[in-house]
């Protein structure tokens, strides 16, 4: 039995996938690993790529994109580790970041899952790790009080901004981009909730682990580059970006509703209008400041506030 199954859920992303894997076998010593890649019906050249390049590799070819939580359901289903680690298409493992992860897991044997540090593409670090999302720090959020004051433990809590991640400590919620769970924990609390497509469905899965009263940890020993969203990144086209945004909030009211209640992702809606209004109420205020300045530009610019009177610019009189 190997000690970790490396899940691997591909869209599209042939090269950093074919990264991703090469730096799991130069940078992985000491352990015994399988890697199961579960391609959610690409269009790409990754099925071929990992035939040809990985044939080692166990593949799981989707016929439709079936989504985040149904292809790490469908890895899981099939691995053999004693560990599961689930891993991003857009990440490269650096210094036998696996075997330390491993370690740390049989040192503490209450630690049900573990996350890393994670590393941008140029080398800064990226934040990782979140409290769970509760009504409170959504609504900090919602006002940008978390941006406003990032280093404050209030504000700045659900997101973590305060933290310089250099220390090892007990967290809510580590990206799934990275994170190794213990599989005799995921036998007691369930697999991936495929209620969810994308997105909150490791933030519903951690909650379940803690809820059960086991541990997860983070720890800076071990790193791992993360070339974040680079599937997401596809998502170019204005219809693309309205469905993601759907998607996202589906899945917040999703587990809003299931942990907390309805009334919670009732409460959500308001919120997102208190956004909406927030922003729109700066963008005015903005505008309203910049109008004299734009009027001292001998007519180029033709405030609205002119328009909606009627009162012609020199420009529009011709007039140099």
């Amino acid at each position: 039995m190997p000690d970790i199954s490396i899940c691997i859920v591909n869209w599209n992303v042939e090269k950093l996938l074919e990264a991703c894997l090469d730096s799991i076998y130069k940078n992985t010593k000491d352990i015994e690993f399988e890697i199961i890649v579960v391609d959610n019906n690409s269009s790409d050249s990754s099925v071929k790529m990992v035939k040809e390049r990985f044939p080692q590799v166990t593949l799981i070819e989707n016929k439709i994109n079936a989504g985040f939580t149904k292809a790490n359901n469908q890895a899981i289903r099939v691995s053999k580790g004693k560990y599961i680690m689930l891993l991003n298409p857009d990440s490269e493992i650096k210094n036998n970041a696996l075997f330390t992860m491993v370690k740390f897991m049989e040192k503490h044997g209450e630690c049900a899952a573990l996350g890393c540090k994670l590393l941008n593409t140029d080398g800064t670090l990226q934040r990782s790790c979140k409290t769970f999302p509760t009504l409170e720090v959504l609504f900090y959020n919602a006002l940008f009080l978390d941006q406003i004051f990032p280093k404050s433990k209030i504000f700045g809590k659900h997101f973590m901004t305060w933290w310089d991640f250099n220390d090892t400590r007990e967290v809510d919620q580590p990206m799934g981009s990275a994170l190794m769970i213990k599989r005799s924990v995921l036998d007691k609390v369930g697999n991936f909730d495929e209620n969810i497509f994308i997105w909150f469905d490791e933030v519903d899965l951690c909650y379940r682990i803690k809820k059960a009263g086991w541990k997860i940890f983070f720890t800076p020993e071990a790193e791992i580059v993360h070339h974040l969203s680079k599937s997401f990144k596809q998502w170019t086209s204005l219809p693309q970006i309205l469905k993601g945004t759907y998607l996202w909030r589906k899945a917040r009211n999703y587990y809003f509703r299931k942990h907390y209640g309805i009334f919670s992702a009732w409460l959500l809606w308001v919120y997102d209008l208190l956004q909406v209004l927030l922003i729109v109420g700066i963008l005015f205020l903005v505008y309203k400041i910049l109008t004299p300045f734009f009027s001292a530009f001998g007519g180029k610019f033709i405030p609205l506030s002119m328009k909606w009177r009627g009162v012609p610019s020199k420009a529009r009189r011709g007039e140099e």
